[in-house]
């Protein structure tokens, strides 16, 4: 029979064997749960012992099971077994364990993959039962202290080693790390009790890195579920002296939905939801939607109906790591750097708006454009864009904003653009412009398939159809702390009905500077895109949680945005969103 060479530890049981060929060693554990496997390789790397991990997934083919039980189980000392479902979920299985345990005299402690005993698979044990009790506790508690604890009673019970205490509770909520000093602004976390149990905490860890970089301040908490009262006491215990500037959401679902107040709603500040997913990275990489339909549902849809703003995707199951002390390939959460300092960026960005005084903030409001004629300038179904801009400014100054002068209706909103550069011609000076070495800056810095895309596409950026006098020429207007701009064209030389919602074409260059100049030489705080809709969300990239090769992110960078959208359209309104 043809064996397969082991791959992943979420193998699904097909018809073929599958060789694992580990070397022997004294302690072996079998178990179904990725996490588990992480909790105990890395509590193997902190003190080390003869000890090999094995995913039961890769033990569901008959042969499999034999060949492992000749190569590696036969030559152990203890063998623990953990199996979720039952004597019935591995049948052959733990006939063969329980056999060769038996006449190899080899400790044997069965236990049951969850939280409740099993009398049924502690009788199938060669140790006493209060020794497979014990085992199970550490286990079913988790955490690294009693993952190290676990292998400290193996040890004892081969060698005499010290009794471990027993398995040491984990509250269902706690602080897992706090960073937060006076005078620092403050991010708050919160995130599931299970990644600190299966010890796979290191998505949490490089996103407090993060931040602590950008001079924020963390309290990283671990919570049962936002739904759990002792969670809500813990994180307000914790945060009644100091209110966060930013909360920073890694849980799923939403509170809303089972009809409960929002415990993260109560501080008057954004909630950013950011991801860990529970897919590959590959796949995500992979896929022009981002997320699967299970992560979209939990960690997208549903908690927006909590208000959280998505952020990105920070970490994602990876099955790549091969653990060699103990000769299993572990599946964990595995953090991407990139991703990571987005989502720290785009918090960091959030306080910078939240602490500025008004009069020092500036804010900028973009108008849509399609089709792209100087007469469908700030058109919005069912909004009347142009006075909403005016009402924008009027609000901004009566709260303190540094507004300039600015036309006092609708129409002079439109008139003022009008009588400068648009999507339609560059016309009389006035507007804004962008130096071809500071477009250069910028473009440089981005990824190098990108820069290739629109440098095949569109040329020279010299070439732009609104570059002049060295300069690009923006159609934009400033009021003192407040510009007003016309969204720029997504694609020239081209019918715009044709290419308007074309998610292959790229943007041209002249494009990127009109968000470059906002960004980095206006210095926007916030961007409003005003009415329904815009061609930003359209731009060629992943449906959510974009990677930093998606052109939204590419244009628009970590900078709050808001949106006012129609609520009778939800289609578009998903896509903006």
């Amino acid at each position: 029979m043809h064996l397969l060479a082991t791959t992943s530890g979420a193998i699904d049981g097909a018809a073929e064997a599958i060789d694992l060929n580990q070397t022997p060693a004294d302690i072996v554990v079998l178990s179904a749960a990725d996490s588990e496997l992480a909790l105990l390789a890395r509590a193997h790397d902190r003190n080390p012992c003869p000890l090999r991990l094995a995913n039961l997934l890769q033990l569901r083919h008959n042969l499999s099971v034999d060949l492992y039980a000749e190569k590696t189980l036969a030559k152990a000392k203890l063998i623990v077994l953990r199996l979720l479902g039952g004597a019935s979920y591995w049948t052959y299985g733990l006939d063969q364990v329980e056999a060769l345990a038996r006449d190899h005299d080899i400790m044997l402690a069965v236990l049951p993959g969850d939280a409740q005993a099993d009398l049924e698979l502690t009788s199938r044990s060669t140790i006493a039962p209060h020794h497979c009790e014990r085992l199970r506790q550490y286990l079913v508690t988790g955490g690294a202290a009693n993952a190290q604890s676990f292998l400290g009673y193996c040890k004892h019970l081969l060698y005499g080693a010290p009794q471990p205490q027993p398995a040491a509770a984990l509250p269902k909520a706690g602080v897992y790390r706090d960073t937060s000093r006076r005078g620092q602004p403050l991010a708050a976390i919160a995130f599931y009790r299970s990644v600190m149990e299966g010890a796979q905490t290191a998505p949490i860890d490089a996103l407090v890195d993060a931040l602590g970089k950008r001079g924020i301040g963390t309290k990283a908490y671990y919570v049962a579920s936002l739904k759990d009262q002792a969670s809500v006491d813990c994180i307000e215990t914790g945060l009644s002296e100091c209110g966060p500037d930013i909360i920073l959401n890694a849980t799923s679902f939403a509170v809303a939905s089972s009809g409960g107040a929002d415990p993260l709603g109560i501080y008057g500040c954004p909630v950013l939801q950011v991801v860990l997913a529970g897919s590959s990275q590959e796949s995500w990489q992979d896929n022009t939607q981002g997320l699967g339909p299970r992560d979209l549902a939990m960690n997208v849809v549903l908690p927006e109906l909590d208000g959280r703003i998505m952020s990105r995707a920070i970490s994602f199951k990876a099955d790549t790591h091969w653990h060699d002390a103990t000769q299993c390939r572990i599946v964990t959460y595995k953090e991407v750097s990139d991703r990571v300092d987005y989502a720290a960026d785009l918090a960091a960005n959030w306080v910078r708006l939240r602490v500025t005084p008004p009069r020092d903030c500036k804010v900028a409001i973009i108008l849509a454009n399609y089709p792209n004629k100087d007469g469908r300038i700030a058109n919005g179904v069912g909004y009347d864009t142009p006075a909403s801009t005016v009402a924008i400014l009027d609000a901004m100054r009566g709260e303190g904003y540094a507004v300039g002068d600015y036309p006092a209706t609708g129409n002079g909103i439109i008139e003022e653009l009008q009588s400068g550069t648009t999507n339609a011609a560059i016309r009389a000076p006035g507007g804004a412009t962008l130096a071809l070495a500071d477009y250069h800056f910028r473009f440089a810095a981005l990824p190098e398939t990108i820069r290739a895309q629109i440098m095949s596409r569109w040329g020279d950026p010299a070439g732009d159809p609104f570059f002049a006098d060295g300069h690009f020429h923006l159609a934009v207007r400033v009021h003192g702390n407040a510009a007003v701009a016309i969204q720029p064209a997504r694609g020239y030389n081209i019918d715009p009905k044709a290419t308007y919602h074309d998610p292959a074409l790229v943007p041209p260059h002249g494009y990127l500077a009109s968000y470059f100049w906002l960004r980095h030489h206006f210095g926007a705080h916030a961007i409003i895109h005003n009415g329904k809709h815009g061609n930003l969300e359209w731009l060629p990239g992943k449906a959510n949680a974009l990677s930093a090769e998606c052109y939204p992110e590419i244009a628009l960078g970590p900078v709050p945005q808001l949106y006012p959208f129609i609520v009778n359209d939800p289609g578009e309104g998903t896509q903006a969103k």
